[in-house]
């Protein structure tokens, strides 16, 4: 008896052995070994998809990966790009930050699948000063056990991500600086094409998918000459590269790298080069720097993304898009002053003169309660909304093919009581207080509606990763609809599926609509005053 117990214990720990065990993959650059997760997913965490970009790779396009011998345990996260800390609600799993950056993370289905596996490849948010792909918030273990490749990638920020210069545009081969952040996206992407095969996916079926800015960066890869043949879908959350948030021109961006050499006393390109990473970003995070950020460089945009867009010279791929219902909250219109009806119409008329009338029609405001309402969505809409809004607009006349659009109006729940001291920040982050008396909110409470960067852990499937919420069984019902919307979305480029509210699809000259994803999700027809709205806003910023 003693025997058999013996026999099957050892049984029993061989099998788990071999369940921890992960899987090897033989890529271009030499063999990966993933980690097993409990649900059977198989994750490969911190693959270099390029040479770290340091020393002279510092603002040059991301350059081919070396290849390695051996096996490479993927186990653990890469580093997070250089950056400062702006936003509350990030929390990263890398084991620091350097300027060694370029990493991927892949989650792949268990099992053996039937058939070629379609691929999303997410680009996170952080106004591409911040963000990691190790946030919990965009792990892909949920998607993959909808049997989906789900990739995360790192990305260039800020100064080492964007900064253009005259003496980076004389030494590229392409006559270009600037948007290094955007060809490491597109660097990923080319890796994808030529690796994703190796752990079981499809690079015929790659949607692409991100947050705010992330969102924006899929506007950016659609529009891109180096990108738009590399995918299949889209996927856009708040965010996209028409104005207000368009690139800068070439020339103004090359005259803002050399106003910022010359305050970091750096006045050539040899010298910035030498600053340590540390040092760098510091300078950077000063205030009354010039702007640094994406510009039309000549190479990975050839002209504006709109005038892409407009002319129909686009990836022509399905898109599903939207944002959120309160975006951001209604004290960033009205600068702080109370929201009565007085206060609004001064801002109305601060902001848009002659034209206040017009409108206060659009968002009307005649007690605190609608002003409340008003300026918030005035405040969301010229903050992100519109921008999001006319790249769904423009898609769908020109692309020839669907745009699912959505407004994601579910409200937050509760915080639990151990982040009791925590409070919304301006675009969907935190501010951390011990003073329980300055963490109440001053003033009215914003509109009771979804805040900037809200959504992403439903849609990725990750509510239980973020401890800040008493997430309720509606939250978790909210999520099950937006993932499911989204998974078969990236496997039949259709959000419908069994059981799911219908969602009609946005195509020339058809009716435009959107499904209101809530408690109960619910189909709705663009009315009139918010067409009217978005008409308004798009002459503005066509002046």
């Amino acid at each position: 008896m003693k025997k058999i117990t013996f026999f099957l214990l050892m049984q029993v720990a061989g099998m788990s052995l071999f369940a921890q065990k992960g899987v090897q993959v033989k890529i271009e650059n030499g063999i990966v070994e993933s980690v097993t997760e409990t649900s059977g997913v198989n994750s490969f965490k911190g693959i270099p998809f390029a040479q770290p970009p340091i020393g002279e790779l510092r603002w040059k396009e991301p350059q081919p990966v070396n290849s390695w011998t051996g096996v490479r345990k993927c186990d653990a996260f890469g580093y997070n790009a250089m950056q400062k800390k702006p936003f509350g609600d990030m929390g990263f799993r890398s084991p620091g930050m350097s300027e060694d950056c370029l990493y991927l993370n892949v989650w792949v289905p268990a099992g053996k699948p039937k058939g070629k596996l379609p691929v999303l490849v997410y680009f996170y948010g952080g106004g591409f000063v911040a963000g990691d792909g190790s946030e919990p918030r965009y792990d892909g273990e949920s998607m993959a056990k909808r049997g989906i490749i789900t990739l995360t990638v790192n990305y260039r920020l800020g100064v080492f991500g964007f900064l253009a210069h005259p003496e980076l545009t004389k030494e590229s081969a392409h006559h270009s600086s600037g948007n290094y952040g955007l060809l490491d996206q597109n660097a990923a992407l080319r890796w994808v094409q030529k690796n994703i095969a190796a752990f079981g996916g499809d690079p015929k079926r790659v949607t692409i998918a991100g947050e705010s800015a992330g969102s924006m960066s899929v506007s950016a890869q659609m529009a891109s000459p180096l990108s738009k043949g590399l995918i299949a879908g889209a996927i856009g959350e708040s965010g996209a590269m028409f104005k207000p948030l368009a690139p800068t021109a070439l020339d103004v961006a090359e005259s803002n790298g050399v106003k910022f050499g010359e305050k970091a006393e750096a006045t050539t390109l040899a010298a910035l080069r030498t600053i340590p990473a540390d040092q760098l970003l510091e300078l950077a995070s000063k205030p009354g720097n010039p702007q640094i950020g994406f510009t039309t460089d000549g190479y990975f945009f050839t002209e504006q993304p709109s005038a892409t867009f407009m002319s129909g010279q686009q990836a022509k791929v399905t898109l599903l898009v939207g944002w959120n219902s309160a975006e951001i909250p209604y004290q960033a219109f009205m600068y702080g002053n109370a929201p009565t009806p007085e206060n609004y119409l001064k801002q109305l008329n601060m902001f848009y003169k002659d034209k206040a009338n017009e409108v206060l029609k659009l968002y009307p405001g005649a007690t605190e309660e609608e002003v409340i309402k008003s300026a918030t969505e005035l405040a969301s809409d010229r903050f992100i909304v519109y921008a999001t809004w006319k790249w769904a607009d423009v898609h769908a006349k020109t692309s020839g093919k669907p745009v699912y659009r959505y407004v994601f109006s579910k409200a937050k729940p509760p915080v639990t009581a151990a982040m009791a001291n925590l409070t919304p920040g301006l675009a969907g982050g935190v501010n951390k207080t011990t003073d329980a008396e300055k963490a109440r909110p001053k003033g009215p409470q914003p509109y009771n509606g979804a805040p900037h960067a809200f959504e992403i852990e439903y849609a990725m499937g990750n509510l239980a990763t973020n401890k800040m919420y008493a997430w309720t069984a509606d939250d978790y019902k909210v999520s099950d609809t937006m993932e499911s919307y989204f998974a078969n979305f990236i496997k039949t480029g259709n959000p419908n599926g069994a059981r799911l509210p219908k969602w009609d699809a946005n195509v020339k000259d058809g009716v435009v609509s959107y499904n209101d994803l809530d408690v109960k999700t619910v189909l709705k027809k663009e009315s009139p005053q918010l067409k009217g709205r978005y008409d308004f806003l798009d002459k503005q910023y066509q002046e």
